[in-house]
């Protein structure tokens, strides 16, 4: 019988969770962008108070298989790719590595799109390739090809930037 993946907003209660899981997910990113752990070892994400302090902005999620945690996704409302504020802007996504090509990152995000309704903003690192076909299969395939794509600059290399309405 296949894992269950749900998909559950985070509370406070979660913090020291998804400050744990950002550990992981911001090492994987460090092959992508210069980000280097504090003298503390951490990487920390300053962000993530704005997740309990600001919820009508910022949406935290947990990614789970089964009972086990197995990623995330933060989302905030506005996006630095456009000047709506409404636009949801999936600001963070990461599975564990041990749930890559599983399926489990394919339906958190249809859980994610599908739960939360509007139009979407998915901005992903030219230079992460993995997460462009990732991400280019798994929208495409959620709109039906429904989507717009457009290069957009960051602070010091080209983001892919994919844009559509969840259904």
């Amino acid at each position: 019988m296949a894992a269950v993946t749900t998909l559950a907003r985070a509370t406070a209660d979660d913090a020291a969770l998804l400050a744990n899981l950002l550990e992981l997910y911001i090492h994987d990113m460090s092959e992508i962008f210069a980000v280097t752990p504090g003298p503390d070892g951490r990487f920390g994400y300053g962000k993530l108070p704005l997740y309990w302090s600001t919820p009508d902005t910022h949406l935290a999620y947990l990614v789970r298989s089964d009972s086990a945690a197995a990623g995330f996704a933060l989302v905030t409302r506005g996006s630095p790719a456009t000047d709506d504020p409404d636009d949801l802007d999936l600001a963070e996504f990461f599975v564990l590595r041990s749930y890559r090509r599983t399926g489990v990152g394919r339906r958190a995000a249809v859980l994610l799109w599908d739960g939360l309704r509007g139009h979407w903003i998915v901005r992903v690192s030219e230079r992460n390739r993995g997460g462009l076909a990732f991400w280019d299969s798994v929208i495409r395939s959620y709109t039906g090809g429904a989507f717009d794509e457009k290069p957009h600059p960051g602070q010091s290399h080209m983001f892919r930037v994919f844009m559509f309405h969840s259904r």
